[in-house]
């Protein structure tokens, strides 16, 4: 499994920044993986289904995310899933001097032969955490 966490600091209110991130639609805005992104079904609470389609290596990779959780000012997870990999994104949220202090984490659990190349993708998920974590401050920052 990889995992990537990052903390993100932005002098906004928490139910700004959870409004904004809960809506998975605006990860086209800060992720840059991300080339899409498209709400299939729900109200964004838990069981809310979204298509996700995003660039990783060189290649475009398609997988429907669900809602997991959604706790209002504290916690948004979703779990993603394709043929190759599954991905638990967890967002929490807490007031931090006046703004947010929003914690990242994303794990991927890779299946099938994709397992036995998973240390070659260490890297580019480094590099990935590191400009979704870029893109994310940036974004917040215009709220």
């Amino acid at each position: 499994m990889i995992t990537i966490e990052r903390v993100v600091t932005v002098d906004k209110p928490v139910e700004t920044v959870f409004a904004y991130l809960s809506d998975f639609e605006t990860t086209t805005e800060w992720d840059p993986g991300t080339v899409s992104t498209v709400k299939v079904e729900g109200d964004g609470g838990p069981g809310t289904r979204y298509q996700n389609t995003s660039s990783f290596a060189g290649r475009e990779t398609e997988l429907e995310y669900v809602v997991q959780q959604r706790d209002a000012g504290r916690v948004f997870q979703l779990r993603g899933e394709n043929k190759t990999v599954t991905a638990l994104d967890t967002m929490t949220f807490r007031a931090a001097d006046g703004g947010t202090e929003v914690t990242y984490r994303a794990e991927f659990e890779f299946k099938g032969v994709t397992r036995l190349i998973e240390p070659l993708f260490k890297g580019q998920f480094k590099k990935l955490g590191d400009e979704a974590e870029q893109g994310m401050r940036e974004a917040l920052q215009k709220l």
